[in-house]
């Protein structure tokens, strides 16, 4: 049996790999693997920091994709010698004043509603861990099962390991999908920039991103995938030469009601946290300063560190901020749409790309219903 998946981010890649895993022979389309969102994402795995205000539906999500995740990278490093970037060393939440406190005490409960719930800490226990933390700040909380991941070298080793295992990776576009007998009919094949792939009998997974909406002919008229580019800016720093690392485990933060994140990676740091939708696809000035000054209030041995890389991912956002993940046709899976979250869900996306819709995921899944914008559901 084959499987078409087109995409090649952190949920296409896991979703081919998962194809593999149950022996089907699989083509990989697009023509950058391991760009796009994936390449800027921050690759946190955090199902509880993550849970926000009036987005109730999709905690279950990140729940399952966290309880996903173990087995998932312990098959992925049977398959590949290069490392995969996971990381369990948890997250601290802190506060950089008064009225930070308060929000992160307030979040802290409404998350211990859904998820679980954060180990307050006092900001002396925080430093502890992190001696790295400005004495300044004015609450913290520990999660210890929120973990990271690095996104390119998960991308890599997702890459290496469909290679090791036979898939075809066709560096091209997919621009549309030919179906039997028009929308909701089996897809017959994928029609790209340089040709066409047979898909008669092939599961086919449309997993691109921002591009899914303009892959058209598995729907009548205007496509309805409502997704829109959310940027995203990062800055990657590095610790002087044979000075260790600033800080060991994530570390999120508020600054005057500012979200920051640090992700340690070895010697390197990763700081983001903005999010805009003014189509500017390079950072701007203002945004790298008011990272640099809220990480620097969470963190001061910043100011030494030495600038590697500045950057901007876009990022596919929807409506309502939830994915578009399931079957739309007997062959048919839709797996786009995942905003902040595309890391943290891509094993439950890859498990639901292999058919395996029943019981609990497809009740964390069925409000990412993908045509719940065009008038079902």
């Amino acid at each position: 049996m084959r499987a078409i998946v087109i995409g090649a981010g952190a949920v296409g890649l896991a979703c081919a790999f998962e194809l593999t895993e149950r022996g089907l022979d699989v083509e990989v389309v697009d023509p950058d693997p391991a760009g796009g969102a994936t390449h800027f994402a921050g690759g946190m795995l955090a199902p509880v920091a993550e849970v926000q205000y009036r987005q109730e539906p999709l905690y279950p999500m990140m729940l399952e994709a966290a309880e996903l995740y173990p087995s998932f990278i312990e098959r992925l490093s049977g398959a590949t010698d290069l490392p995969t970037g996971y990381d369990t060393a948890g997250t601290l939440v802190v506060a950089a004043d008064r009225a930070d406190a308060r929000h992160l005490a307030e979040l802290a409960e409404h998350q211990g509603r859904f998820a679980r719930a954060p180990k307050r800490l006092t900001v002396r226990e925080a430093r502890r861990l992190e001696p790295g933390l400005s004495p300044g700040l004015a609450g913290a909380v520990s999660i210890e099962g929120d973990h990271q991941v690095f996104p390119r070298a998960l991308a890599e080793a997702l890459l290496d390991a469909l290679k090791n295992r036979g898939a075809r990776l066709v560096r091209e576009s997919a621009t549309r999908l030919r179906t039997a007998a028009g929308p909701g009919s089996p897809v017959t094949a994928v029609e790209t920039t340089a040709g066409e792939i047979d898909a008669d009998g092939a599961v086919v997974v449309l997993a691109n991103g921002l591009g899914a909406h303009q892959v058209g002919g598995w729907f009548e008229g205007p496509s309805p995938l409502k997704l829109r580019p959310v940027f995203g800016d990062i800055l990657i720093a590095e610790s002087p030469a044979g000075e260790p690392p600033l800080v060991k485990r994530v570390i999120r933060g508020f600054v005057n009601d500012r979200p920051i994140y640090l992700i340690p990676r070895g010697r390197r740091l990763a700081i983001g946290a903005t999010s805009r939708e003014d189509e500017r696809d390079r950072p701007p000035l203002g945004a790298i300063y008011g990272l640099l000054r809220d990480a620097v209030r969470v963190c001061p041995g910043i100011e030494e560190l030495g600038l590697v890389e500045a950057g901007t991912g876009a990022r596919p956002g929807t409506p309502d901020d939830l994915p578009y993940l399931g079957k739309v046709a007997e062959n048919l899976v839709i797996s786009t749409g995942y905003f902040r979250h595309g890391i943290l869900l891509a094993p439950l996306a890859a498990a639901l790309a292999t058919g395996e819709t029943g019981g609990r995921l497809a009740e964390v899944a069925a409000p990412a219903d993908p045509l719940r914008h065009a008038g079902r559901g």
